[in-house]
């Protein structure tokens, strides 16, 4: 079916495409029916409705509060029903499988190990555990004809005092599925700072990671991930348009914050509805996204918590497609932004580019203009 250049594209278009996603919590990403139904496995009694289509539902009306605190009280619920060895590997299957058959050929799946020790598992036994169901997730879409490429990115609690430990975890499992580092969390009392033990271990380990900063908090959190943390990429770093201003004809103007981050080329790891839901953006119309795309900053886009947002990551794409115009060569340029900023080795990134991510949009593009 042709497509009509002038018309935004649309979640089915995008669906086709291959993409890229960095930013994907796992605690935020099980199927409305998983969470009934480990809970009910569980004994679990704390859930609002135990209808799979109510439960969805609450959880985005949950996470319009305009608040990223009430938007991180949703995640009680699903951390809860991931408590066992089961539970992981089927919620971690379930991801990759989803993802591919939204056309995702590569993630990398956030969580904190720290939050599913309840059921008596050590840290060790959750990164397995995620890691069992992730290389079955790939191996059930690969068999369907959606192949994926998955890494973990294993977490720390910016408000607890465990980061140092589980860095250390994180590098212990390098060769094992994990291909970075995060700490997450309420930004504001939070400072990153507070965990430069574990950046600095990370470091002198030659170890990938990112950082939650510039969502609710503002230049601050930015400013300390990269100058003091010395962190990768920017989970969000929304708040990075702080510090760009007009001159007199409406032309932006870099402070020397954003002129770093533009010219080191950080990647920007945005969640658009996520960001509309916390109130870090008005709208998806009002994202400073589009900006930043203007302006040539390293943008990529992510889904951020898919259950919260009720969203996918061709989702996110018809929504900015719609907003801002955006073409198959715009996608392109976000998808391979992503792949180029991913933590996974040169050869790998290049392969999947130049393998993938290209030939697969040189075919769509040439399918809609001839």
């Amino acid at each position: 079916m042709l497509w009509n250049m002038n018309q935004p594209l649309t979640v089915e278009q995008i669906r086709q495409a291959p993409k890229a996603l960095l930013h994907d919590h796992l605690d935020g990403g099980l199927r409305p029916e998983t969470v009934v139904e480990l809970a009910q496995a569980s004994g679990y009694t704390g859930l609002p409705t135990y209808d799979p289509v109510e439960l969805g539902n609450w959880f985005r009306e949950a996470s319009d509060s305009g608040s990223l605190e009430r938007y991180l009280e949703t995640f009680t619920h699903t951390t809860a029903v991931m408590q066992t060895r089961e539970a992981l590997v089927r919620v971690a299957a379930e991801c990759a499988e989803d993802l591919a058959a939204d056309g995702v050929v590569y993630v990398e799946s956030r969580y904190a190990p720290e939050q599913h020790l309840e059921g008596g598992l050590s840290l060790e036994e959750v990164v397995e555990a995620v890691q069992e169901g992730l290389e079955l997730g790939e191996k059930r879409a690969a068999e369907q004809g959606n192949p994926i490429r998955t890494g973990q990115l294993v977490t720390a609690m910016r408000h607890a005092a465990r980061s140092s430990e589980i860095a250390e975890l994180a590098v212990r499992y390098r060769d094992v599925g994990v291909s970075g580092f995060d700490i997450a969390g309420a930004e504001a009392g939070n400072p990153p700072t507070r965990h430069l033990d574990a950046f600095e271990y990370l470091r002198r380990e030659n170890f990938h990671f990112t950082i939650h900063a510039g969502e609710a908090f503002g230049l601050p959190s930015i400013w300390e991930a990269l100058q003091w943390c010395g962190c990768d990429r920017l989970g969000h770093g929304v708040r990075i348009v702080d510090d760009i201003g007009h001159d007199e004809n409406g032309v932006p103007v870099l402070g020397r914050l954003a002129q770093y981050v533009r010219d080191k080329r950080v990647p920007l790891e945005m969640c658009p509805s996520s960001n509309v839901q916390t109130g870090a953006a008005p709208s998806i119309a009002e994202h400073p996204l589009g900006m930043l795309r203007d302006l040539r900053f390293r943008v990529t886009v992510n889904t951020d918590n898919r259950l919260q947002s009720g969203t996918s990551l061709s989702g996110e794409f018809a929504k900015l497609s719609e907003a801002f115009g955006y073409n198959w060569d715009d996608l392109q340029w976000f998808t391979v932004n992503a792949m180029k900023s991913a933590f996974l080795s040169f050869d790998e990134r290049l392969a999947l580019i130049n393998g993938t991510i290209k030939p697969g949009y040189a075919r769509l593009k040439w399918a809609t203009e001839r």
